[in-house]
C-alpha cells in the first residue's frame, strides 16, 4: 500500500504528541539514571556534585590528634605497600611523617569522585618530605589503576599491597582513607568519600606535621 499524504500527517502528528516537553524530560531522566546505575563515572560525577555544595564532608575534630589510636608496633613493621616500579615501602620506615593513606578501586564510584580532591590535597604536599600519600589499589592492579591516573591527570602515588592489612587500616570498605600521625598512630579514619580538598584536611595536617 503507497503511504498517502493523509497517512503522512497522521504520523507526523503521533511522533508530535509523543515529543513532548514532558515525554522527552522522561527519556532524558531515564537515559540519566541508567548511566547512574551501570557507569562508575557517572555516579562518580554526581556525588563530586554533591561534595560541591557541601556534603561528604570529613569529620576532622580538633581533638583528632589526642585521641589518636595506636596500632601494635608487631602489625606496624609487617605492613607493606609495591608501586608500580617494584619498589616496595613499610610503613615502619615512615615514623616521624605524616602519613595519608586511601584505599581505592578503580571501579568504585565514591572512589572516583574523591579522587580530585586528594589530587588537590596532594599537590599541597608532594615537596613536603614530612607528609606521605600511599594510594593503595585494593584490587592489586598496579598497571590499570597507574593508566586510570594517567588518564584523568592526576599525579598521585599508587601502590599495592605487598602484605595483609591490619583492620585498624583498611576492613573491605571502599574508599577508606587513613592518616596517620608522626608516630605511626591513626590521627583520623574515615570511610566513604570526602571532600578532601576542604581546608579543614590540609589544616590537619598540618597540625600533624609540626
Amino acid at each position: 500500500m503507497i503511504p498517502t499524504t493523509e497517512n503522512y500527517n497522521d504520523t507526523i502528528k503521533r511522533y508530535k504528541k509523543w515529543f513532548t516537553f514532558s515525554n522527552i524530560s522522561t527519556a532524558l531522566l531515564a537515559i540519566f539514571m541508567l548511566a547512574i546505575l551501570f557507569s562508575p563515572d557517572v555516579k562518580g560525577l554526581v556525588i563530586q556534585g554533591l561534595m560541591k555544595v557541601g556534603l561528604f564532608q570529613p569529620d576532622i575534630s580538633e581533638k583528632a590528634q589526642e585521641n589518636s589510636v595506636p596500632i601494635q608496633q608487631a602489625s606496624a613493621k609487617q605492613v607493606s605497600f609495591t608501586d608500580v616500579k617494584g619498589k616496595t615501602i613499610n610503613l615502619s620506615d615512615q615514623k616521624g611523617k605524616v602519613v595519608f593513606m586511601n584505599f581505592w578501586a578503580t571501579w568504585c564510584p565514591p572512589c572516583i569522585a574523591e579522587m580530585p580532591a586528594i589530587n588537590s590535597l596532594y599537590s599541597k604536599y608532594k615537596d613536603n618530605k614530612n607528609v606521605v600519600f600511599i594510594m593503595v589499589d585494593v584490587d592489586s592492579k598496579i598497571d590499570a589503576s597507574t593508566e586510570f591516573m594517567k588518564k584523568r591527570h592526576f599525579s598521585l602515588p599508587v601502590y599495592i599491597p605487598a602484605s595483609e592489612m591490619p583492620e585498624d587500616y583498611f576492613s573491605g570498605s571502599m574508599p577508606t582513607t587513613v592518616i596517620l600521625d608522626k608516630a605511626g598512630n591513626i590521627a583520623f579514619h574515615h570511610l566513604g568519600g570526602a571532600d578532601y580538598a576542604n581546608p579543614e584536611v590540609s589544616a590537619f595536617i598540618d597540625k600533624l606535621a609540626k
